[in-house]
């Protein structure tokens, strides 16, 4: 039986939020990535795992700084003290596309840091490749699609025939490390990838481009004990109750309030031949976000509406917290942002979002065609449907005016 430790998507330098600490000067959002990566690691001592398989993307790009590159080696060379092989696999925010550069993660590899190995290319390790430890891992690092077209001289025009093509090689490359597999051992294999059927979390908007999807067919191969994905955020199983266990361990921090009600893991796992055990483990510290949305339909009920949206003080304490407020127009004017302010201010970072409605569209009379009217009659229409305050639409048509005059003296 092998125990390994699971995790991926780290972006410790992902700081979208908040302040700098001062005794650090790091940004207090890197911090709670770091909180989140020492109670990985932590946990890998105490537990006396075999291996620790960290399924990519360690930063936000593939040109961290420096700092952040000292904060992820230090955890780093803590597992590499503790003795346990640890695999980095090079996720798509690690990888430069320039053929020649070095990808994040290099500086591992290029040193030949101890019980550390670097995946940046697809690859088969053996014992003899994991210090004798008895495993064996088919590893496949983020893939780029535009790369694959190039390497198998495929032509960009027809997208389905070049997916085709690409399962193809893949299907090819895995019956080739099948004949070199020793059947009585258990069998990893890892990748930074899209698998079909996969639940997207809202990072798919930042995170996820034009992705090469891999089969779920391809992953359910009987030779595999365990399959440790990386590259979405959203923790789940996509072969839950059967074997191998197919596993998105998620994010280890929350990335955008897309990800609010996401709770986060890292994934230990006892593997044998035809047989694993999975044991999640929800991250303790991990930020809360609150998304919080409000909608009011007239004056006299807006700041006691969106109060009441506001949950407890206790809940607001040391949340990112967002507030969406749609009203009419016309009450803009009635929302007290300095008391919203007020109420929030025990949370980490409050973010009040506005959204005005437009209760009516501006409409011609039947017997005015949109020819018939100068650009001023047209701006007073829709200044009027907007519901704005007469002296404000006179002040804007004079503004418009001075501009319609002066673009008329331009083009003369």
């Amino acid at each position: 039986m092998v125990k390994i430790l699971h995790f991926a998507d780290a972006h410790i330098d992902l700081a979208n939020f908040g302040r700098h600490d001062p005794q650090t000067n790091l940004p207090l959002r890197t911090l709670d990535f770091l909180r989140s990566l020492d109670e990985i690691v932590n946990t890998a001592i105490e537990e006396r795992v075999d291996l620790v398989l960290f399924a990519g993307d360690a930063f936000k790009d593939r040109n961290p700084s420096p700092t952040f590159q000292r904060e992820w080696g230090k955890r780093m060379m803590r597992l590499s003290r503790a003795g346990i092989p640890t695999l980095l696999l090079v996720g798509n925010h690690d990888m430069t596309p320039a053929i020649g550069r070095a990808h994040a993660l290099d500086a591992f590899e290029t040193l030949e840091v101890p019980h550390i190995y670097v995946i940046d290319q697809p690859k088969l390790l053996l014992p003899n490749d994991l210090g004798g430890l008895p495993l064996q891992i088919m590893a496949l690092p983020w893939l780029s699609r535009s790369r694959l077209i190039a390497a198998l001289n495929l032509s960009p025009t027809d997208m389905k025939k070049i997916d085709e093509a690409i399962e193809q090689r893949l299907r090819l490359i895995f019956e080739e490390w099948f004949h070199q597999l020793d059947p009585a051992l258990p069998t990893i294999f890892t990748a930074h990838a899209t698998v079909e059927g996969a639940k997207y979390g809202a990072e798919r908007s930042v995170m996820l481009g034009n992705d090469l999807v891999l089969n779920l067919s391809l992953l359910r191969h009987p030779r595999f004990d365990y399959v440790a994905l990386g590259h979405i955020h959203l923790a789940q199983d996509l072969n839950a109750g059967s074997h191998p266990p197919i596993i998105y361990p998620g994010s280890i921090e929350r990335v955008d309030f897309g990800e609010a009600e996401d709770e986060k893991f890292f994934v230990l796992a006892e593997i044998e031949r035809g047989k694993t055990s999975v044991h999640w483990h929800k991250l303790a510290n991990v930020r809360p976000f609150l998304d919080l949305r409000c909608r009011v339909d007239e004056a006299a009920s807006v700041m006691p509406r969106i109060l009441s949206t506001l949950p407890p003080a206790e809940q607001l304490q040391d949340a990112i917290v967002r507030l969406i407020v749609e009203y009419p127009a016309e009450v803009g004017l009635v929302i007290d942002e300095q008391i919203l302010r007020s109420m929030t201010a025990n949370s980490f970072e409050f973010h009040l979002v506005r959204r005005p409605l437009l209760s009516s569209r501006a409409r011609l009379p039947d017997d005015l065609l949109i020819s018939n009217l100068t650009p001023q009659e047209l701006l007073k229409l829709y200044l009027q449907a907007t519901h704005s305050q007469p002296e404000e639409i006179d002040d804007l048509l004079s503004l418009a005016a001075e501009i319609f005059t002066g673009d008329r003296e331009s083009d003369t």
